[in-house]
């Protein structure tokens, strides 16, 4: 139907129908569509122009469809959907970014159709303004409320849209709604209630009203002052297209009732600024505020100064002089910590302390002045919750901005802001990423683990960021479980050894470095035992193992799950999160979630362990506890959490919390003992003396000096399982065959946690694949990546497959994954492999079967997921660098083997845990003799306390027994070798060579 019958239609339809919308002014434009929804917008995603969809988690995103709808108020399709969101979820239509955007300045508004379903929720519409695209653009934001049934036109008129500070470019692209550079729109949908809904012709509307075109902006919505100095309240005024004014424009001011006092803590004022015609967009007058000097101590006070604005859109907020807090104990850099935690402690409301117990996500905070509001302690980003653009400047100006928020509070105590940076700074592009922590592991290095861990401090600190939520202490015993690779290994003890990454990322165990601005609290996760999470045991969602229940005798507890965790402690981790996972224990309880084992944080953690950080809930994690939400809370912090990790819902915690602690049902001492544990870890970190970003450390971001780290890191984490003939290391003159999916993808080589939560295939991040590596390392080299490109002629050939990137329960075994190589890598190493000598790398995040092909393979790598340095990986390929890890969990034949894991009575794995050739070194003489001459002079080391001569005598065990055993592994040589690796990491030196010596008679 062409453009002008619809419209006559619609007008039609206005005379017959009583919800029709008003006939528009004679002397108004035609309205212009945007959407029509007849099927002439696609459903698809940038570049390209289209309607996708998005959410907090997997089952947030809204379903879509165009349906066809009798009544629908124009032509015969409507956008229709379903929807059932716990956290956030919603629909764009960006328009495509490798066209122009699109010019709306000529309209007054926005509207469409919405088919009413009067449950009183509001939906938010937002607009996109001016940057690249539509991902890379200004959001503007306004909302309506659904009281209505049936259809009804929504008009949204420019001037109601305001600038969403929680959405980046941070800072703004220029903080005006100039509408001359659109790239669509976007609708959040009601959360917490199950709905559906229909929307009909999005147009736009009217004529602009050139009046207010002109915004009125202040520099900042708090401004802080030093008791006695007069505080400047920048005002500026700018214009759609940055137009000169074309009318004057007035902004009448004068200072209000706050918590400050007139006349006697600062000199009020009032007055009027004139902006006149032809004045320049952008162009800034000063307000000064004086303030006054007295002797008392006192806390932080506010001076409203409010702005009545003519000519032009007023700001969103009124903005606030502070005066700053002075003279309060507290506020002693020279005090004890103790002394000034008391101090503060004893002067909050239990409001505030309700407030430092509560984290909220950045993308909550719609509403930036609720951080004051709400005396909040603590934001966070999740995967993938980053500035844009996502540079560390912008990072550090957001983190800025919400940190200047706090100064409106009484006693400015300054946000604890926590990243999960769990392989480098992973959410920040450009970042080094690092090995994922089975890597870590299978290097067997706890000096380069220390030096990753300190890498990563540096560049998250250098954007703003005091906090990481790493590392995983972990001890992995089922690889179906898809947190698998977050874990050093499947043996305690190699866990335990890996904890160095603690001192790299906190500095010295007594926490006197952590102020330092290249130094971040540290968090040990999932407390306790998520590793043994049963396969099938998991009841979220389709996850299999991932938040199951771990069931386990309390020794085994002990010895296997709570050791690293000991380890912990003893380094001065600073904060713990509990796990998701249930235990059971045989305690009569049952399978008991850890966020409730009160037995477990307080009475293990705290009491037996002697904790004297601060315990931090996983993502929502209270609200899988049992009972109504007030029960979620009284569990928790009975239970021994200090801080909640409540995304969206601060609001709610923090109101319950209070209610919880008048009723008598949570004691004020309990709260009073979190709270103290929280403002402990911001004063040792420095945060009230400097609560701003230090970004003296961002040059180094991404530097060489990192990346080497992560390149060495990457190297060392390369275990090589069979190398026949001698394979590897390739010469360079050699001509060599590359292929396999994951050869030149560096979204796969890094996995999940990069960028955002669930990582993705393809070019996501800069760095070097395997393949760049490859050609970097000045070898000659051909790729095809399905091996299609013909085969003859080559020397070698190198099949890099393995895995796709996935997170969490998301990447369980048997919820869309498995331990199998895809059919293409399949194909792709049996036609390489037939055609010459051939070396499979495998990059995954855990071990996958290849005992079917093994034969076929010359030599096998397992390269976990190496991170953004592909020369590493290149670097033991062409020998540059030997061969050196071992591995950190057992390699198993079959999926119906598992769980496997060293110290099993029955262990007959494809490789045993501990396993990994070598290209270091001649490959030393000799038998049984040789190996008793090892053993004793292992336990003379043993008992002088001589570790490096204990361990190096122990590898020349391992690889004597390594070149007998060759490919011909049984389960008498694998259990002893398996354990002779955990007796290694133990300290038995002499126990690990007789273990070796019973797997080379064996052999």
């Amino acid at each position: 139907m062409r453009r002008t019958a619809l419209l006559a239609s619609a007008a039609l339809l206005a005379g017959l129908l009583p919800w029709a919308a008003t006939a528009r002014a004679a002397d108004e434009p035609a309205p212009v569509p945007v959407d029509r929804f007849e099927g002439e917008i696609p459903f698809a995603t940038q570049p390209a122009e289209g309607i996708f969809t998005w959410g907090g988690d997997g089952d947030d995103p809204p379903t879509l469809r165009l349906a066809d709808r009798a009544d629908a108020p124009e032509g015969g399709k409507v956008l229709a959907g379903g929807y059932d969101i716990s956290g956030y979820g919603g629909f764009t239509h960006d328009f495509a970014a490798t066209a122009p955007a699109h010019d709306w300045s000529a309209h007054r508004g926005i509207r469409f159709w919405w088919d009413g379903r009067n449950n009183g929720r509001k939906i938010a519409f937002e607009i996109k303004d001016g940057g690249a695209n539509g991902e890379a653009s200004e959001l503007w934001t306004t909302s309506f409320t659904d009281d209505f049934t049936g259809w009804k036109q929504i008009e949204l008129p420019f001037t109601d849209f305001v600038y969403r500070t929680d959405y980046q470019p941070v800072g703004g692209i220029d903080h005006v709604l100039g509408l001359k550079e659109m790239w669509g729109y976007a609708l959040t949908l009601p959360a917490g209630t199950k709905g559906d809904f229909a929307l009909d012709d999005v147009e736009l509307y009217g004529t602009a009203d050139q009046a207010l075109r002109a915004t009125v902006t202040t520099g900042a919505p708090v401004v802080p002052v030093q008791e006695g100095r007069t505080a400047e309240v920048r005002v500026t005024v700018a214009t759609t297209g940055d137009q000169p004014l074309a009318d004057p424009v007035t902004v009448t001011y004068a200072t209000a009732d706050g918590t400050a006092t007139a006349g006697t803590d600062y000199t009020p004022v009032s007055g009027t600024l004139t902006f006149p015609a032809g004045t320049a967009s952008g162009t800034t007058r000063t307000v000064e505020v004086p303030t006054r000097r007295d002797r008392a101590a006192e806390p932080a006070e506010t001076i409203p100064l409010k702005l009545t604005v003519t000519g032009a859109k007023a700001p969103t907020e009124t903005p606030q002089v502070v005066v700053d807090a002075h003279g309060l104990p507290y506020l002693d850099a020279r005090l004890p910590v103790r002394k000034r935690v008391a101090d503060l402690l004893g002067r909050m409301s239990l409001a505030e302390k309700a407030g430092q117990m509560t984290q909220a996500e950045r993308g909550a905070m719609t509403r930036p002045g609720d951080i004051a509001g709400y005396a909040l302690g603590s934001l966070l980003s999740g995967g993938g919750s980053t500035p844009t653009p996502n540079t560390p400047e912008a990072w550090a100006k957001m983190i800025d901005g919400f940190q200047l928020r706090t100064r409106a509070t009484r006693y400015q105590i300054p946000l604890i802001y926590g990243v999960d940076a769990v392989h480098g700074h992973n959410n920040l592009t450009g970042a080094t990423v690092m090995p994922h922590n089975i890597g870590i592991g299978a290097t067997r290095d706890p000096s380069l683990a220390q030096q990753t861990g300190a890498v990563t401090a540096a560049e998250v600190r250098a954007t703003g960021v005091p906090w990481d939520f790493a590392p995983c202490l972990c001890v992995s015993r089922d690889e179906r479980w898809g947190r698998s690779y977050e874990s050093f290994g499947e043996d305690p003890a190699l866990v335990e050894s890996m904890e160095t990454v603690i001192q790299g990322l906190q500095g010295r165990a007594d926490g006197r470095d952590l102020k330092r601005g290249d130094k971040v609290l540290a968090t040990a996760k999932h407390f306790v035992a998520d590793g043994g999470t049963a396969y099938g045991s998991s009841t979220t969602g389709t996850y299999t193992t991932d938040q199951g229940v771990t069931t386990v005798t309390r020794e085994q507890l002990e010895d296997i799950h709570l050791a690293p965790y000991r380890e912990a402690v003893d380094r001065g981790v600073g904060t713990v999160m509990p796990s998701y996972s249930s235990l059971d224990i045989g305690d009569g309880k049952g399978a008991v979630k850890m966020h409730a084992r009160g037995d477990m944080i307080n009475g293990v953690l705290k009491d037996r362990l002697g904790f004297d950080g601060f315990v931090i809930s996983d993502w929502n994690a209270i609200d899988q506890l049992p009972g109504d939400y007030a029960a979620h809370v009284r569990t928790a912090v009975g239970a021994g959490l200090d801080m909640m990790m409540v995304p969206y819902g601060y609001k709610d915690f923090t109101a319950a919390l209070i209610d919880e602690v008048k009723a008598g049902r949570i004691g004020e001492d309990r709260v009073d003992d979190a709270v103290a544990r929280i403002l402990t870890q911001k004063f040792r970190l420095g945060l009230f003396e400097h609560p701003y970003a230090d970004t003296g450390g961002a040059a180094a971001i991404g530097s060489p000096a990192h990346r080497e780290v992560a390149r060495r890191a990457a190297a060392e984490s390369q275990v090589l399982l069979k190398n026949a003939g001698g394979l590897l290391p390739l010469k360079k003159s050699e001509k060599v065959y590359v292929a396999g999916s994951n050869a030149d993808d560096i979204g796969n080589q890094t996995g999940g946690w990069t960028l955002t939560w669930q990582g993705a295939s393809g070019d996501t991040v800069p760095g070097t694949t395997v393949l760049q590596g490859l050609r970097r390392a000045g070898g000659d080299v051909t790729y095809s990546k399905d091996a299609s490109a013909p085969t003859g002629g080559y020397d070698a050939g190198v099949v890099v497959v393995g895995e796709t990137p996935y997170a969490e329960g998301v990447g369980d075994v048997g919820n869309g994954h498995s331990l199998s190589l895809s059919a293409a890598d399949r194909a792709a190493v049996d036609k390489v492999c037939a055609a010459m000598k051939c070396a499979v790398l495998i990059v995954s995040g855990r071990p996958q079967l290849i005992g079917d092909r093994l034969d076929e393979i010359d030599a096998l790598v397992a390269s976990w997921l190496p991170g953004t340095e592909g020369e590493g990986v290149a670097d033991v390929l062409y020998g540059e660098r030997p061969f050196t890890g071992q591995l950190p969990v057992t390699w198993p034949r079959s999926e119906a083997q598992l769980p496997v894991n060293v110290g099993d009575t029955s262990y007959d794995p494809q490789f045993p845990y501990g396993w990994g050739l070598t290209t270091r070194t001649r490959i030393p003489e000799g038998g049984t003799a040789t190996l008793r001459d090892l053993g004793a002079r292992a336990a003379a080391a043993e008992r002088h306390g001589d570790d490096r001569a204990g361990r190096a005598l122990v590898t020349r065990a391992r690889l004597l027994v390594q070149r007998k055993a060759g490919d011909h592994l049984t389960q008498a040589v694998s259990r002893p070798f398996a354990d002779a690796d955990h007796l290694l990491l133990t300290g038995r030196y002499g126990k690990a060579v007789e273990k070796l010596a019973q797997a080379y008679r064996a052999a």
